[in-house]
């Protein structure tokens, strides 16, 4: 072969080796990007989970029917609650200690 062909083969030869490797190292950094954002979905979905609890929180702390609910849950169903113990204590008194049957 003459000089000619072999420079050829050398810068084509050269060439080549450069492009597999910016090719090798452009596929491990995709690799990588492709984890970060799975990473970034997954973050993505549990924020979009949280807020739609905290929005259902704040909906129903500002609402007329979310004050109400929360006033009976603090105030009034502790008062039922051992209102009906004492009944059902005096229930059980009163059946010897077994209940009623319904």
């Amino acid at each position: 072969m003459n000089t000619a062909a072999w420079i050829l083969v050398a810068i084509l030869s050269i060439t080549l080796f450069i492009f597999l490797v910016v090719g090798i190292v452009l596929f491990v950094k995709l690799i990588e990007l492709i984890k970060e954002t799975k990473e970034i979905v997954v973050e993505g979905q549990d924020i979009a989970k949280n807020t739609n609890s905290i929005v259902s929180n704040v909906k129903g702390m500002t609402s007329i029917g979310g004050t109400v609910e929360m006033l009976v849950d603090k105030y009034i169903n502790p008062k039922l609650k051992s209102k009906l113990k004492e009944e059902n204590a005096k229930e059980r008194t009163e059946n010897g200690g077994k209940r009623a049957k319904e």
